[in-house]
């Protein structure tokens, strides 16, 4: 397999603050390879390290063998970047933000325009090539930034939260663009989201990154797998009393979060009346029991013990300290 991007030990501190906790991965040619994790754990600052916008701390990376430190504006060739924040110009119209961003890549005049039309083609948004941006919905300006990083063909296209804030009708059309990019055009591609199912569907690989480590890589399925076959939830009012009681050995793994018991285990459905029976037994309040197969949720959960939801709100003043210091820096 072709490295598309190496990462070794990469590091990046604001003051006292680590957002970037030494983390290792390499990225294969033609991957959609994901970071995932809360609002505040890292993943912002890891892109734009990749991207040469902020210099590490420590550590080293690279992207198509270019080291990002050594030869900033060779990977600026190579790369394309939508980041969360809208960059568009919305007094010019649609060609004409493709076009500004063509020149300043110096292509020329014929290639430009045919890129520019193929591209906006792709994003179906041709028929609005002509109508200024402030026009636009937040789903076409999202769809129209993809397009615009894409016009120099880069080898690597960074998307951080493309989907942010986008209805699920729209998030579904970009996950489909996303997956023909990298299908069709052979573009390796790192998504950042905090959107379980986009990680889930889109990526060929994830990594869960939280307080600004890497907890967990691999495949979604593996890390699905991983912890246990199914996953039995229970809400109730006494949830300490559920975890005193339910310590059955085919029980692989009791976690607690927001009134809520959270159970991995093989053969939920042969084994839930037991549940039933034990938690009857000593009287305990059950308000809801659910089945369901593992998801990346669980997973976050299993490797932190928390949800992503409760992360992000523990993250908070730890987004807007690091968004700070981003811009001193």
């Amino acid at each position: 397999m072709t490295i598309a991007i190496h990462v070794e030990n990469l590091t990046r501190r604001f003051g006292d603050l680590v957002a970037v906790d030494h983390i290792s991965f390499e990225i294969g040619q033609g991957e959609i390879f994901g970071l995932l994790g809360p609002n505040g754990a890292g993943k912002t600052t890891t892109l734009s390290m990749l991207a040469t916008m902020l210099k590490p701390s420590e550590g080293n990376a690279t992207v198509n063998g270019i080291d990002v430190e050594k030869d900033e504006d060779g990977v600026r060739r190579l790369i394309g970047i939508v980041f969360q924040y809208q960059s568009l110009d919305e007094e010019l119209t649609a060609w004409e933000n493709m076009d500004f961003h063509g020149r300043l890549y110096r292509l020329p005049t014929d290639v430009r325009n045919q890129r520019i039309g193929e591209l906006l083609a792709l994003v179906e948004l041709a028929d609005r090539k002509d109508d200024i941006v402030k026009t636009f919905s937040g789903g076409m300006r999202r769809r129209l930034e993809i397009a615009r990083g894409l016009l120099h063909h880069p080898a690597v296209q960074f998307l951080d939260e493309p989907t942010l804030g986008l209805d699920p009708q729209t998030r579904n059309h970009l996950w489909q663009y996303i997956a023909t990019l990298s299908k069709e055009k052979g573009i390796t591609i790192i998504l950042t989201t905090h959107y379980m199912e986009e990680a889930d569907r889109l990526c060929n690989r994830v990594a869960i990154i939280d307080h600004g480590k890497i907890i967990a890589l691999d495949t979604p399925s593996n890390l699905k797998d991983g912890i246990g076959g199914d996953v039995v939830t229970i809400k109730s009012t006494d949830t300490a009393a559920i975890v005193e009681t339910l310590k059955e050995p085919w029980i692989n793994r009791v976690d607690t979060h927001e009134g809520e018991v959270v159970i991995s285990l093989r053969n939920a459905e042969q084994h839930l009346s037991t549940i039933v029976t034990l938690l009857v037994a000593r009287q305990i309040p059950i308000s809801s029991i659910s089945i369901h197969k593992p998801t990346l949720e669980d997973v976050f959960l299993s490797f932190t013990g928390k949800s992503i939801r409760e992360q992000e709100a523990g993250t908070a003043d730890i987004l807007r300290q690091q968004m700070k210091m981003m811009r001193r820096h």
